[in-house]
């Protein structure tokens, strides 16, 4: 068994922690100044490792290694807004550690705009071949930047895409925080993803009318609020009766025009969300939610913000982390990832894996977020462990 560097993978931790803090946390969004800053300082690091690195045409980071078969490593660096210093920079960095631990058959990468702020897994989608140029042109987030033209910005626009290759690539793995309470309560202190789930996000637009909430009888109204208010609540009643034991939701955003004390909304928009591993139940409930807008009294309009389906982590490369994980001193739990990352996308693709590390408190997507460290170091050397065998096998 190789040891990693700790105190050099701490470190490169610390330095990117620091690209972009924001308190304890930090502030990447996708194609932010400090979202570049990151991928810029990754890219010299690979090179310092003997890669050949190179940033791509949407962002995505990209370290090749000398041979011509490899097992694929990383995640992502960019942030959700004031979120945490480890939720995808761990995997980057443990993956960066076990390259120049073993000197070869690893390529790194962090790919671009796994958190949606324009679209979620956004670089991975485009590696595997799954953006096209349509949706890609008229991606968009949520403050109103424009995808291309932030990409151009950056110098990057143009450059040829980055692409998975199933001839070169064996496997791909991803070493990521828990973002849940689950491994802190023990007594195992890593996990093995066995799948990923399935997200339903949409946003759902209700169009009224405004009038004097003071002078228009209830009856007579066109209450876009209203309307948004009785919708949210029978969702998450029809979730709670149709999903099974691991479906979960959420109303993550809401939002009323004009937003005045006295006046009747015009229009009002809100972000729901379902998750669960199984594909037929997923199914199911998209069809019930479909119903949810007939005859709410005002004018409803429903997009599709992420449709992903689940994926099973390939049975081998399961294996293979769980002797990573007892070689590097701790039994390894099996366990479903309820959000969604990268390996999700890849595993559509090639054998693919997840290794989860413990979050304190279960806290992630906020400044709060932590781990041990020596829980980080446990979990890149287990990773490393589990590269090594993929890498001979």
């Amino acid at each position: 068994m190789s040891a990693i560097d700790a105190d050099r993978m701490l470190a490169d931790l610390g330095e990117l922690s620091a690209i972009g803090r924001c308190g304890r946390g930090v502030h990447r969004p996708a194609l932010t100044q400090d979202d570049v800053r990151a991928r810029e300082w990754l890219a010299e690091r690979l090179r310092d490792a003997g890669l050949q690195a190179e940033i791509d045409g949407v962002g995505n980071v990209l370290g090749r290694c000398p041979q011509r078969r490899a097992v694929l490593a990383g995640s992502h660096v960019d942030s959700v807004p004031h979120g945490g210093r480890l939720d995808g920079a761990l995997g980057v960095v443990a993956a960066l550690e076990a390259a120049r631990t073993l000197g070869g058959a690893v390529d790194v990468v962090s790919f671009s705009d796994e958190e949606g702020a324009f679209t979620g897994t956004l670089g991975s989608r485009a590696f595997v071949g799954e953006l096209g140029d349509e949706e890609r042109a008229g991606l968009q987030s949520a403050d109103g930047r424009r995808f291309d033209e932030e990409l151009a910005a950056t110098g990057w626009a143009g450059r040829p895409l980055a692409r998975l290759d199933p001839a070169r690539h064996s496997a791909f793995v991803e070493l990521h925080i828990e973002q849940g309470p689950v491994l802190e309560a023990g007594p195992q202190r890593l996990g093995v993803v066995t799948g990923i789930v399935g997200i339903r996000r949409l946003r759902v637009t209700f169009t009224g009318r405004a009038d004097h909430a003071g002078t228009t009888p209830t009856a007579l109204r066109r209450d876009a609020g209203a309307a948004a208010l009785r919708y949210g609540t029978a969702f998450l009643d029809l979730v709670a009766e149709q999903g099974g034991p691991d479906t979960v939701c959420n109303i993550g955003a809401i939002r009323f025009e004009p937003g005045a004390g006295n006046i009747v909304p015009a229009l009002a928009e809100m972000l729901v969300e379902y998750r669960d591993l199984s594909a037929e139940r997923l199914a199911a409930l998209d069809a019930a939610v479909a119903t949810l807008v007939e005859d709410v009294g005002v004018e409803v309009a429903v997009a599709s913000v992420i449709h992903q389906d689940g994926v099973a982590m390939d049975p081998s490369v399961i294996a293979a982390l769980e002797r990573g994980a007892q070689a590097a001193g701790s039994p390894a739990r099996r366990m479903p990832s309820g959000a969604g990352h990268d390996a999700m996308i890849l595993g559509r693709h090639i054998p693919a894996g997840m290794l989860f590390a413990p979050s304190i408190g279960g806290r992630s997507h906020s400044e709060e977020e932590d781990t041990d460290p020596a829980d980080l170091v446990l979990a890149a050397q287990g990773l490393t462990n589990a590269i090594a065998e993929l890498a001979d096998g």
